[in-house]
């Protein structure tokens, strides 16, 4: 997992002349339990950089080309081989808007450190309704800055999850200082008429005149704003460092923040209340929220100001009572704010490391991403994909279903021809809403393994699984295919399953797999056509896809010229057969109902037969009650008797099977019947789904599932 901090353009992020965005990142990243993974980019000529990991965004002069265009391009072009989980971003919202079109499937913090409403990027409603949806979460310094981004907006935004606010940081004073405080009353800021400065400089004239034991020490310079002050006890210092700055706090026993202007936060008050100065500020914007106590001042102009500066000159014991009061509850120290920082950061990544115990496994959140077929307008409601589904449920799981190949067609477009994109973005987004314990991906061919990875390091106590269904034989269809579709996700998951046995895969090479039967359904399989008679003898649906029955142009399938074959050699057994001879298959209830009146299912697989493939017909069959044929090379005999299941070598074997069984109608119902119970029994989506859990996290159970040998 790593995080990546963008500060603005021209934030200087080295203690020659850091601003309060750089002070505030190095302070909180230093001591951020995520220090080694968090890399911040810039763009400064000061050469004495912050000890965080840190890269220097270098630009060519181009006087025709927007430089901070430039800045975040470049910033795109950099993040790509670092592969964060989280990008956040410093008081630049129109930097979202640029990176979020080139990186629309990463994950967005913003942090506010002025005005939304005088920033580009944020300051119409509609701008802000953009970054609401496009960020992770949106993060003020002040309670003032958060109510300002809301101005304009609907109500159903004001308890939004993603409006955070994190409180500027400083580093708290030992009591010690309390000790060592001089006659001393300190102005650090812009030297403007913003800061109130101008104020400032005629009041503390006519309080030096009056105090001649008092010293005043000025802190800070402004080139475009003359504002003049001399005075032998003036001292005017210029621009210090910070921790020059800090020093001064120490000894100051007054300190005064008396800005005009609406302040999002105000970092001189926060650290003069850190040093036990009693503070005097206006109630300007955020500048309330920056301090535990203090004189505040509703309105600013120069008799007010004098009157309580000299109200903690003349009163010593209120001058000392405020200065200890301000030490004692200061609160926002930098391991207080780091630390809520970080738990955001764990809530996005699911931090826990001891999450997978016995106490709480019985209820895991689990994202189960696999083609349900929407689309098709419930014609495969009966899938694997809602039986797995059942069985988590019925454990008493919370389960999401992620339909991927319905989101892939619904959001293609001519930018996104496949919908790949979008459909990633929606995963991104998904997981971090529902934030899964398990993923559990099915025949989900696009969604690839760096994808995977991806949110492997953003939720790193998720687990991942895949299943896959479809015939694996050396010499079947799609061979090739189908087993570069496992070994794409097989390094970056957690287990494997199969409905082939993995003993005979030398493809796996050891890794992680596991067979599992096609799950059997309650909620599905609801016939007993062994109770009844029917009128069918052996029913089949053949399919080359939903949408038709017969193969395209080129395309072979022996089972055709295996049923063709079988009808020759079997006179006077009356077939039920779909999709051959341009008869298209069936789904849905008219599946159901048609097999309602078949005493035998045939279960012929695609492609040469292999250990314990079956495509998931065999549950339908044996799970409605039907006595099922099965090819004994399937190796079925491991799990079923002769009189569950009825084991054919070939043609010919299978003629005289059906043929007796047609004759012998209590013999065909006692197979269809306890068929049917064993498979239900053992083979059903409860167990099926509690075994990909078992593997997946790797639980001991002393219960032995049917299919393991």
């Amino acid at each position: 997992m790593k995080i990546a901090i963008l500060l603005p353009y021209k934030e200087n992020f080295s203690s020659e002349y850091p601003g309060a965005v750089s002070l505030f990142v190095n302070e909180t990243s230093q001591i951020s339990k995520y220090k080694k993974k968090i890399i911040v980019f810039g763009n400064t000529k000061f050469k004495k950089k912050f000890k965080i990991k840190y890269v220097n965004i270098n630009l060519s002069r181009n006087p025709l080309a927007s430089q901070t265009k430039a800045y975040v391009s470049s910033f795109i072009n950099l993040q790509k081989k670092f592969k964060f989980s989280i990008i956040e971003v410093h008081n630049r919202p129109s930097y979202i808007n640029q990176i979020q079109k080139k990186l629309p499937y990463k994950i967005f913090s913003l942090y506010f450190h002025n005005d939304p409403l005088s920033m580009d990027g944020s300051k119409t409603v509609e701008d802000r309704k953009k970054l609401l949806k496009n960020c992770y979460k949106i993060i003020f310094n002040s309670n003032w800055s958060k109510k300002r981004f809301l101005e304009g907006l609907e109500n159903k935004f004001i308890n939004s999850h993603k409006l955070v606010v994190f409180f500027q940081s400083a580093k708290k004073g030992s009591k010690s200082i309390l000790e060592n405080k001089k006659n001393w009353i300190t102005f650090v800021g812009k030297l403007n008429r913003a800061k109130g400065y101008d104020i400032f400089a005629k009041s503390i004239k006519n309080i030096l005149n009056k105090y001649p034991n008092w010293k005043a020490k000025i802190i800070g310079d402004e080139k475009r704003e003359k504002i003049f002050l001399k005075h032998k006890n003036a001292d005017l210092m210029g621009f210090l460092n910070h921790e020059e700055v800090l020093k001064i706090f120490k000894k100051t026993s007054i300190a005064v923040a008396c800005s005009r202007w609406e302040e999002p936060f105000g970092r001189t008050s926060l650290e003069a209340s850190a040093n036990g100065c009693a503070v005097i500020i206006t109630n300007k914007g955020g500048l309330p929220e920056t301090i535990t106590n203090a004189k505040i001042m509703k309105k600013l102009d120069q008799p007010n100001l004098e009157k309580n500066i000299k109200l903690l000159i003349n009163d010593k014991k209120q001058r000392k009572i405020l200065q200890k009061k301000s030490l004692e509850n200061f609160y926002l120290t930098h391991e207080y704010i780091t630390k809520k920082i970080d738990d955001y950061r764990d809530e996005k990544l699911q931090i826990n490391k001891n999450f997978f115990t016995k106490k709480n496994l019985s209820t895991l959140r689990i994202l189960h991403i696999t083609n349900f077929n929407e689309r098709l307008d419930g014609r495969l409601f009966f899938n694997t994909g809602r039986r797995i589904n059942n069985g988590f449920i019925r454990q008493g799981h919370s389960v999401l279903g992620f339909s991927d190949r319905d989101i892939q067609k619904y959001y293609k477009s001519f930018n996104d021809l496949k919908g790949a994109k979008s459909l990633n973005d929606k995963l991104r987004k998904t997981c971090y809403n529902y934030k899964p314990d398990l993923i559990i991906l099915g025949h989900a061919d696009l969604i690839s393994a760096d994808q995977i990875s991806e949110l492997r390091e953003d939720y790193p106590n998720t687990r991942f699984s895949q299943w896959f269904l479809d015939p694996l034989n050396k010499n079947g269809p799609d061979y090739e295919r189908n087993k570069s579709r496992i070994l794409d996700k097989i390094n970056v998951v957690d287990a494997t399953f199969l409905t082939t046995s993995p003993s005979v895969l030398s493809f796996l090479d050891n890794k992680k797999s596991f067979y599992i039967p096609n799950p059997s359904d309650k909620a599905f399989e609801t016939l007993n056509n062994f109770n009844h008679s029917c009128n069918v003898d052996v029913f089949f649906a053949l399919s080359h896809g939903v949408h038709r029955g017969i193969l395209k142009s080129g395309k072979v399938d022996d089972r055709i010229i295996f049923l063709k074959d079988l009808i020759n050699k079997t006179q006077n057994v009356k077939f039920d057969i779909y999709g051959i001879d341009k008869i298209q298959p069936i789904w849905a209830d008219h599946y159901f109902k048609t097999i309602s009146n078949a005493k035998m299912g045939l279960n012929l697989s695609r492609g040469k037969t292999i250990k314990y493939y079956s495509s998931d017909r065999i549950t339908q069959i044996v799970g409605n009650g039907l006595a099922c044929l099965i090819d004994e090379k399937t190796e079925y005999q491991n799990f079923f008797n002769n009189d569950e299941m009825i084991f054919y070598r070939n043609t010919n074997d299978l003629s005289e099977k059906i043929l007796k069984t047609v004759s012998d109608e209590k013999y065909r119902k006692k197979i269809g019947k306890k068929g049917k119970a064993k498979y239900m029994k053992y083979f059903n989506s409860d167990l099926v789904s509690k075994y990909i859990l078992d593997k997946t996290l790797n639980i001991k159970d002393s219960k032995k599932y049917l299919w393991e040998n």
